[in-house]
């Protein structure tokens, strides 16, 4: 066997996505080709080759003749125990002397981001180094043309989904604000319309639930590109799980290594947003803005910055992109979690008698303004016409079909122990820090499990009783509880309850552009 060429192994470890690789220093392949650790490989087999790092080993359980491979690379390499794999250095990539070139200052054209997501999207290009395109990429770091190339770069170098209709509608919230799962309402409302909104989502990034995790708790969300196809020729509507189809495989690649970093770059969730909605064939979108506080826009005039942004590449990718601000000051709804979220959305939809009222009114503003792009409703009147598909039960009956028609309606589920926050004194709820319960529902076990997470019991401006829940952990150990109720008790109060008080009347921001 040359030296160079190992055995396979399956290490059993998770790396996440990163393909990692795991050699002995003191093996034939280290010695000749120079290998070091955190060093990038090229690893070879019959079938496959990919990129991975490579971390040395020095003890016994790894042979001379044999290279583990994390799940990641595993995966990803098709391998078996004991194919025969080769390993040497990667060739050099040319791209990343434009990540040198932005580094020192220069700005990059689509030609130079064109070459580098294509090296990102193919996993050529390592953490360290995507990392640093994403550091550079923070703050101001990209302008409004660097955007535009770049959103174009990453759409070219995915694949583009074509319906063959139009319009087709496509929605999105930039996300910040716990409960705020306002799709899985609107996209029954708008397909029971005849309106066609192959929704695709993400899974939690930094959150305690993304809308691909609440929906996965009531049917399947990791379909192929032909399975979603199929439910949207027969629902018009669908809520799945877009890293599955790989439509924009730089950006999958990009928010890998953002989530650690939890740097928000307005060039990059703009590119992030519109390159996915391009790539899925969305010709009309309504972007739902947060704004508070706590959110990922603190201010109006931030969220009017970003509004422009996203309308202007919107419009050079021939896409109608309107943007809604909405009230960010505190969760919505009652859960905060995977199944919580989703027991929320069934209240609404069913017309439960206790079903959150803010998300309901948040989804029918929504629902209305997609109607009305849609042109299945005059200017005005779309509120009105969603929430007459809402209350006649055609909205329940449309998530009902597209359920099944994704794999089945599933119930979610519940965690096996809770436990109350109350209220110390009597008093008025001042705030609630939409932070801190996130964070709270992500240490309970959210969203790794589903059922865990936390539920809000009351609204700013609400009067509460002393001893009255004004939170409740969900947790399916008691070792997450307690964590979780830790931290609970190490903050400033998560939940500021005061005695007599007038809470003012909250406001919004003025109406962003194209509304």
């Amino acid at each position: 066997m040359s030296p160079n060429r190992l055995l396979a192994r399956r290490a059993g470890i998770d790396t996440y996505q990163q393909p990692v690789v795991y050699m002995r220093s003191d093996c034939d392949a280290c010695r000749a080709e120079g290998f070091q650790s955190q060093a990038q490989v090229e690893v070879v087999s019959s079938r496959r080759h990919l990129l991975a790092i490579l971390h040395q080993v020095s003890s016994d359980w790894l042979r001379n003749d044999e290279v583990a491979l994390s799940e990641a690379a595993w995966l990803l390499l098709g391998a078996k125990e004991g194919d025969e794999l080769a390993v040497r250095h990667p060739p050099p990539l040319e791209s990343l002397g434009h990540l040198r070139a932005k580094l020192h200052g220069e700005r990059l054209d689509y030609a130079a981001l064109r070459a580098l997501m294509e090296d990102v999207s193919r996993g050529r290009v390592p953490d360290i180094h995507l990392a640093s395109f994403v550091t550079l990429c923070a703050g101001e770091g990209l302008d409004l043309a660097e955007t535009m190339a770049l959103t174009r770069a990453m759409v070219d170098v995915g694949e583009r989904v074509d319906w063959g209709t139009a319009p087709v509608m496509d929605k999105h919230c930039i996300g910040g604000l716990p409960g705020n799962r306002t799709t899985l309402i609107i996209v029954p409302i708008v397909a029971s319309c005849g309106v066609v909104m192959p929704k695709t989502s993400s899974r939690a990034i930094t959150s305690a639930a993304g809308t691909a995790d609440v929906m996965e708790t009531l049917a399947p969300v990791d379909l192929s590109l032909a399975a979603m196809r199929r439910v949207v020729e027969r629902e018009d509507g669908c809520i799945a799980w877009g890293n599955a189809m790989r439509v924009s495989p730089a950006d999958d690649m990009l928010i890998r290594v953002e989530r650690p970093l939890s740097i928000d770059s307005e060039g990059l969730m703009v590119a992030s947003i519109l390159s996915k909605k391009a790539a899925m064939g969305s010709q009309r979108v309504l972007i739902d803005i947060p704004v508070g506080a706590q959110t990922k826009m603190r201010s109006a005039a931030a969220a009017e910055h970003l509004s422009r942004s996203l309308i202007s590449v919107g419009a050079g990718l021939g896409m109608q992109v309107r943007t809604a601000f909405t009230d960010g000051s505190q969760p919505v709804g009652r859960g905060v979690g995977p199944a919580l979220e989703a027991m929320d959305v069934m209240a609404v939809l069913e017309r439960a008698s206790n079903a959150p009222l803010d998300l309901r009114e948040r989804a029918l503003e929504l629902a209305g303004q997609l109607l009305e792009m849609a042109d299945k409703a005059a200017p005005g009147t779309g509120k009105s016409r969603a929430s007459e598909v809402l209350d006649d039960g055609r909205a329940l009956a449309k998530f009902i079909s597209i359920c099944e028609a994704q794999g089945g309606l599933r119930v979610p589920p519940k965690a096996a122990f809770t436990h109350d926050v109350c209220a110390p004194v009597d008093g008025v709820v001042s705030a609630i820090d939409t932070r801190l319960v996130a964070r709270t529902a992500k240490l309970a076990g959210a969203p790794r499990d589903s059922a865990a997470g936390a539920s809000v019991h009351v609204r700013v401006g609400e009067r509460v009783a002393r001893g009255a829940p004004v939170l409740t952990l969900h947790a399916e150990s008691r070792g997450e509880l307690q964590y979780a109720l830790s931290f609970v008790r190490s903050q400033l109060p998560i939940v500021c309850v005061k005695a007599g008080i007038e809470m003012p009347s909250a406001t919004l921001p003025p109406s962003a552009q194209g509304l």
